[in-house]
């Protein structure tokens, strides 16, 4: 928090949730996407994405699940999102 203080930054790192509670009914009638996209699902974040959700708006062409981690994965488990962003990157560059 105090990051997001001194930064002044807590206003657009909250945007994405001020967003998604006030989409209403247009939530999933976006035009999909056709960026490839990857996911890291970590079981302790405090919304996890589902899967048929991700992909109604996003070309999800990579999905990983961990066994640990969680709304911070990159202080919690660097390594494992590391290594996943690479495999992520590894794919799109065939």
């Amino acid at each position: 928090m105090t990051i997001y203080w001194l930064t002044r930054t807590a206003n657009s790192s909250a945007r994405l949730y001020y967003e998604f509670g006030h989409a209403g009914s247009s939530w999933g009638k976006v035009e999909p996407s056709t960026v490839p996209t990857g996911v890291a699902v970590f079981p302790r974040e405090i919304a996890p994405p589902i899967r048929r959700f991700a992909e109604r708006s996003n070309n999800v062409v990579h999905w990983s699940e961990f066994n640990r981690g969680g709304h911070f994965a990159a202080m919690e488990e660097p390594d494992l999102l590391v290594g996943d962003v690479r495999t992520f990157f590894r794919q799109a560059r065939r």
